[in-house]
């Protein structure tokens, strides 16, 4: 690594490049380092500043971005406006978050796919990726504010049990924000090496990672032995956090003033003061026994006890959790010989006590449980950094593998650094009716279009029988072996037709390919999105026009003469919008054309179900 220099006026490090760990949270996301000077994991803050940025992010009117504290502000005056808890987006699709839509007060688009979940902000559309690239963005600028060197590597943590989809979006936020990521690394993974935990190569040791967040609750049970981390099991709920613990105090705020769910929904600055209040009101009983606040004049106030008494469903849930993770990897409590605390919400004594209640010890919370991610983060760089030689880092790929899909978009299934061996699977289906083959083609790189990555190998699957586009399940694995040969196979599932090739993925790749290509990668990150937005938003209207079509076509004369001449129209505005470079006039035109069809969709759906009950009994 550079010689590190020390600018004596303002104390900070001078370096020419650092890797740094960032802990990209659903409430609070914030950036450590390893102190070159003292050799230890810090947080970066300002002077005496908070470490944490919250993870908000207000678009303002005349089109510029706010991210962090001052975002938080207006929660309460511009709701519409002002996104949190984007992490909980990260690689769903709207049919994945439809039953939680209500929680959040910005507008979810519910395009009925299974496409990526989009968010509505004034006339432009934004998907997870963009909102998290916000966040990361206004970290990396923090970070080099305050050492004065260019931060461009990252090792970026992400829950244990997010999956191939939500690892991808995380990387590719990054790449957008101008940040290479070296490694996406488990939460409690990090939390470990924070404790010191797995340090020690003479180590082994069954551990507990238990972490309640403002958003998302997960228990993992590791085991540690060699310096090789692996996770046995991992439970959780993604919608059990600090939030709901707030929401409890103020569903009772709400019954004790007489207020209704109704007043609420329409006072939307209402509901988030009170949201603010309640989060306050939490943070102050971990310490003392009454809390007493008031809000528009009105006295709020709420005892530990009771407060205790509200929350006590959501902490039994997480301790149901805990059996359950136990239960998958065939241990008992005792088994466990340490129990690591993650998550500003583990301050609250009831979580504390109950915890240490069922694993039968007491619990690890000496460093601060919002801080030990990032700081765990921070040792993972300094190893990829080259500085910590005393850990095992298992052989990984250099560059992402993946297919092309509709578009000419590369759809990673193995990500770079994925570990050696390694597998991933996915399903893809036909464009066209009585599709009689699809062409797998293989490629390698970082970037969003196929066109601007390495080709390794095509092959065609034929023979799926004639079926409607939509209906053939081809299931893509990728294989790669020890010895960083892959694999890679298609077969369709409903007729069992399959076929499969031999690549070898490094290929006769130098370093400086490598390196240029993830280069490439972070340059044209913006570029690269923007066409992947647009191929992306294409590839959904296209699908959309052909469906409307054929619905069309069924049941013309079910619809009203204007519910025609309105669909008509519609369609005209979505295939002239196709013709264009505009991701969010595409979007606006879909959901127009879905706003348009909707209510007639419904209507014959709610006839053809009456005519199929007529004459049955229930």
């Amino acid at each position: 690594m550079a010689k590190i220099g020390i600018n004596i006026a303002t104390g900070s490090l001078q370096q020419e490049e650092m890797i740094v760990g960032i802990d990209l949270g659903t409430t609070n996301s914030l950036v450590a380092i390893i102190h070159p000077g003292s050799k230890n994991a810090v947080v970066l803050k300002e002077h005496n500043s908070s470490s944490l940025v919250p993870s908000v992010i207000h678009f303002e009117d005349r089109g510029s971005v706010i991210v962090g504290d001052a975002a938080k502000d207006f929660l309460i005056t511009a709701p519409q406006q002002t996104i949190f808890s984007a992490k909980r987006l990260m690689g769903k699709s709207y049919n994945d978050i439809k039953d939680h839509a209500a929680f959040f007060s910005y507008r979810i688009i519910d395009d009925n796919t299974d496409s990526l979940v989009k968010v509505q902000v004034g006339d432009k559309f934004y998907s997870p990726i963009e909102l998290s690239s916000f966040i990361l963005k206004e970290l990396k600028q923090r970070a080099e504010h305050i050492l004065k060197t260019p931060v461009n590597k990252a090792v970026i943590t992400v829950p244990a049990y997010f999956n191939d989809a939500q690892r991808q979006a995380t990387r590719d936020a990054g790449k957008l924000a101008g940040i290479d990521v070296l490694r996406i690394i488990n939460e409690p993974t990090a939390a470990s090496l924070a404790y010191g935990i797995g340090l020690d190569k003479n180590e082994s040791k069954l551990i507990a990672v238990y972490d309640l967040g403002g958003g998302t609750f997960d228990i993992s049970i590791l085991r540690i032995a060699g310096g090789v981390f692996e996770v046995l099991s991992t439970n959780g709920d993604t919608y059990l956090g600090g939030d709901d613990l707030d929401n409890a105090v103020v569903q009772y705020w709400i019954e004790q003033s007489g207020l209704t769910h109704q007043d609420l929904a329409a006072n939307r600055q209402l509901a988030q003061a009170l949201r603010l209040k309640a989060e306050e009101a939490k943070k102050q009983l971990s310490s003392k026994e009454l809390f007493e606040g008031e809000l528009n004049g009105d006295k709020l106030s709420l005892s530990k006890q009771k407060f205790e008494e509200l929350i006590r469903a959501f902490v039994d849930k997480t301790i149901t959790c805990c059996k359950n993770a136990l239960k998958d990897a065939g241990l008992k409590t005792s088994d466990i010989e340490t129990v690591v605390m993650v998550g500003g919400s583990t301050r609250v004594p009831l979580v504390k006590n109950s915890v240490s209640e069922f694993f039968g010890r007491p619990v690890n919370d000496s460093v601060n449980p919002d801080e030990v991610v990032a700081l765990g983060a921070a040792i993972q760089a300094d190893i990829l950094a080259g500085n910590n030689k005393e850990l095992l880092l298992l052989d990984i790929t250099p560059l992402s593998l993946g297919i092309e899909t509709a578009g000419g978009l590369m759809d990673v299934l193995i990500p770079r650094n994925a570990k050696i061996p390694s597998k991933a699977a996915r399903q893809y289906t036909t464009q066209v009716d009585g599709q009689p083959g699809m062409r797998i083609s293989v490629f390698q790189g970082e970037r969003d279009l196929v066109k601007d990555n390495r080709k390794l190998a095509a092959f065609n699957l034929t023979g799926i029988p004639g079926m409607p586009a939509g209906l053939p399940k081809v299931e893509v694995g990728f294989l790669i072996n020890a010895d960083g040969i892959l694999t890679v196979s298609a077969k369709e599932l409903r007729s069992g037709v399959e076929q499969s090739i031999e690549v070898k993925p490094q290929y006769g790749l130098t370093d400086e390919m490598v390196e240029s290509m993830l280069m490439d990668s972070i340059t044209h990150a913006k570029d690269d999105m923007k066409a992947r937005a647009l191929g992306e938003a294409r590839t959904e209207g296209e699908q959309l026009l052909k469906t409307t079509e054929r619905f069309l076509q069924k049941n013309a004369a079910e619809l009203e003469k204007d519910e025609l001449i309105n669909t008509a129209n519609a369609m005209q505005a979505l295939q002239l919008a196709l013709t264009m470079e505009d991701k969010d006039l595409i979007h606006a035109k879909i959901e127009a054309l879905n706003e348009v069809s909707r209510p007639y969709a419904e209507r014959l759906m709610d006839n053809a179900i009456a005519g199929a009950m007529k004459g049955k009994t229930i």
